[in-house]
């Protein structure tokens, strides 16, 4: 799922890009409002975060903006407490209007529930598959005939990049840039580490040599 953040307020913005990279969200913050409209019909996001008070146009006037030419899901994320500021933004268009500040597992779960109700299929891509084994990256987990295997944070990044080049040859150093990129500050030396406990993780549960090696080449599935 892809998540446009219009917020002006850089360390806001920064924290609330951190906190959905971290749950495995496309990211993408604008520091630009002067074509906000534009820009969420130039990257067609799933979601749109957007605060009230911008430079230039409210988030009010942008958000009617949207509405006359897409029905982008928006969740007004702001400052303003007043009642009649939430009934406003729910009458131009909004779907959802949550107070700063905000409580991290609150805000994710009110985007998970937008999401789920105004996405089709949203609740099919945070699972994915390969050779009978399922990813479940809502679960944190992976499945395989029958049985279940939890992953760690880091363990679910290293398999969520896999998944997403299955078949394709991904070199340690591509992996530790996908995995620094979304903040799992991780070294050679880790990364060896979690590839050897996610494989016996896997073997465990009959999945033996679903993580293949080509050496001096890199990791496949």
């Amino acid at each position: 799922m892809h998540i446009l953040i219009v917020e002006d307020e850089p360390a806001i913005r920064q924290e609330l890009k951190l906190l959905l990279e971290n749950a495995l969200y496309q990211v993408t913050a604008l520091d630009d409002f002067t074509n906000v409209p534009e820009e969420v019909l130039s990257c067609s996001p799933n979601l749109v975060l957007l605060d009230l008070n911008l430079p230039g146009e409210s988030g009010f006037e942008i958000c009617s903006r949207i509405r006359a030419s897409s029905e982008v899901p928006i969740i007004f994320v702001t400052s303003r407490t007043d009642s009649m500021d939430e009934l406003t933004g729910l009458m131009k268009g909004g779907d959802d209007y949550i107070t700063k500040p905000f409580h991290a597992p609150i805000l994710l779960a009110h985007i998970a529930a937008v999401l789920k109700r105004t996405v089709r299929g949203s609740s099919e891509v945070t699972k994915l598959a390969h050779r009978e084994a399922e990813l479940d990256i809502a679960r944190g987990s992976l499945s395989f005939r029958g049985q279940v295997v939890e992953l760690t944070k880091n363990e679910l990044k290293i398999m969520h990049y896999l998944f997403l080049n299955k078949e394709k040859i991904v070199s340690r150093a591509d992996l530790i840039e996908y995995l620094w990129d979304n903040q799992v500050f991780i070294d050679d030396n880790t990364l060896s580490v979690n590839m050897t406990r996610i494989r016996t993780k896997l073997d465990r549960a009959g999945m033996h040599d679903f993580i293949r090696t080509r050496r001096g080449l890199g990791y496949y599935i």
